[in-house]
């Protein structure tokens, strides 16, 4: 039996289960943003754009001493979290809030009885998008099991809370209850949810996943592993198959499914030709849009305009997509996509892994930044590896999420493949992006199985196939070395980036078999 630590008479005033046409007018009589000429409700969320990874504490306690990962995250101690929950329940009694009732899971036997608090009304609004909802019946006889406290008014105070700044995420895994304070944005809540169901499913063999999702005509899903920016949304909203969800999933025995029943995409440079899905999924009312500029004359959308945060987001239902599955389930998938945005024009744009590829890089999780993307970085692109494409949101030990993944893909004979969406003909600065089109049709040709017939060539960095030639693909791109002017500096780059993986590999080397050890690219001879 789940006890509640947070009640709804802990709170001031309740606002519960609203629907969202409440929220919304809720939110624009509060002034806690405005709508767009649109129809999609538009807010800023302050000095925090994002989500704040170096204030989420876990409390460390008997349940989580020996189950988490510890190097990847910070603790509080119990005593420090009951002050907290505290002056949390003192700070909510005089708040009018906001309470949604909701599912996190598809699959009925493994969701979660989720409620959220939430200090404003679109807040509020964004959770109820994002997760599922369940229907009248459900509503009646509704129990949480895990809760998220959101207040961002509230003030951490770094002594009596062991918090490091005025702002706190604050996991407690044992009573089940995550506290945000002094935070607008929206995505910590999200995530708070999807942390716990990460430290939750191992333990009921579910392994849960930070990837897309989606399904064709024949029933054939596939995964979109990948961190923000590398495509997971955007390649995943295929008008030929049918979108699972675009961020958070789980694979059990019985198949895959969706944790969400929303979508939560980036909307920077967002265009009506290269994303019409998400172009009309986020310019109708429903939508709310974080940190997205309004044309002065118009009070239309400018997803060009950066000024804020390159992070500019929009949420919405699943059902603003067309094509997207009612059920949010699906079978066992036939491919995995893993995705990377390399910034440094040395990977392919395509590549099919072996197991124990895919297993090393997956615990690799391997991206690039860019210059313009975050505040403080300089002109050279940054290499940013985060395990399993997730590591701020991943309690446990990679190794429990690797050993999940590579025994699934054995068991259901899954194809594997790496997908570079990032730069090519040089490094960020010199060359170009990938062409969506090119990706795209070598992600179908990958999907519809085409692709694995073709000639392929193995590469000398990374050791995986990669095809020699597609229809409709410039054969160039699919070597990356022949795009560079200067191949004596691809060579640099490419021995820099090997380099970077080796370094980084190393903390997982005592975790893994001898075969994933032996998936490490090497600097061999660059020229084939």
């Amino acid at each position: 039996m789940i006890t509640e630590t947070f009640p709804l008479t802990a709170a001031g005033k309740v606002h519960h289960n609203n629907n969202l046409v409440e929220l919304i007018e809720f939110a624009v009589r509060r002034a806690e943003g405005r709508l767009a000429s649109t129809g999609a409700f538009v807010v800023e969320t302050g000095a925090h754009t994002g989500r704040s990874p170096n204030d989420k504490f876990t409390v460390r306690d008997t349940t989580t001493e020996s189950t988490l990962w510890w190097d990847n995250n910070k603790a509080i101690t119990p005593v420090q979290f009951e002050a907290l929950l505290a002056d949390f329940k003192a700070h909510a009694r005089t708040r009018d809030l906001f309470v949604q009732d909701l599912f996190a899971g598809a699959d009925q036997s493994a969701r979660l009885n989720t409620r959220v608090f939430c200090e404003y009304a679109w807040h509020a609004g964004f959770i109820r998008n994002m997760l599922r909802r369940p229907d009248k019946a459900d509503l009646a006889g509704f129990k949480p099991e895990f809760t998220v406290v959101n207040l961002p008014s509230f003030r951490a105070d770094p002594a009596r809370h062991g918090a490091r700044t005025e702002t706190i995420i604050a996991c407690d895994f044992t009573r089940r209850l995550v506290l945000i304070g002094g935070s607008s944005y929206a995505g910590e809540t999200k995530k708070s949810v999807f942390s716990f169901l990460n430290f939750h499913l191992p333990s009921r063999d579910v392994m849960p996943m930070h990837c897309s999702a989606n399904v064709g005509q024949d029933g054939d899903s596939a995964i979109f592993f990948g961190l923000s920016g590398t495509g997971k949304t955007t390649l995943s909203a295929d008008p030929k198959r049918v979108l699972l969800g675009d961020d958070e999933h789980g694979w059990s025995s019985r198949g895959i499914f969706n944790f969400e029943g929303g979508c939560y995409a980036k909307t920077i440079r967002l265009s009506a030709e290269a994303e019409p899905q998400i172009w009309d999924a986020s310019n109708r009312f429903g939508a709310v849009l974080e940190n997205v500029i309004l044309k002065p004359d118009t009070a239309a959308p400018d997803f060009n305009d950066g000024r804020l945060t390159e992070n500019t987001r929009s949420c919405y239902p699943l059902d603003f997509i067309s094509n997207a599955s009612d059920t949010g389930i699906a079978g066992h998938p036939k491919n995995i996509v893993m995705l990377t945005a390399d910034a440094f024009g040395v990977m392919p744009p395509i590549a099919r892994l072996t197991p124990a590829q895919a297993m090393y890089h997956f615990l690799s999780g391997y991206t690039a930044k860019v210059a313009g993307t975050e505040k403080g970085m300089g002109a050279e692109p940054q290499a940013t590896f985060s395990t399993c494409f997730g590591a701020p949101f991943m309690p446990r030990h990679p190794s429990v999420y690797g050993n999940m993944l590579r025994r699934l893909i054995a068991d259901h004979n899954v194809d594997c493949w790496l997908v570079n969406t990032g730069w090519t003909g040089g490094k960020f600065g010199v060359g170009s992006r990938m062409p969506i089109k090119a990706t795209r049709a070598l992600v179908d040709a990958a999907l519809s199985g085409t692709l694995k017939t073709q000639a392929m060539r193995t590469d000398p960095l990374f050791g995986f196939q990669v095809p020699l030639a597609l229809a409709g693909v410039d054969p160039k791109i699919l070597k990356p070395r022949d795009t560079w002017a200067d191949a004596a500096a691809y060579d640099a780059q490419a021995q820099a980036l090997v380099d970077m993986f080796t370094k980084n590999f190393a903390k997982f080397e005592a975790h893994v078999d001898a075969d994933v050890k032996a998936a490490a690219p090497a600097m061999k001879q660059a020229a084939e």
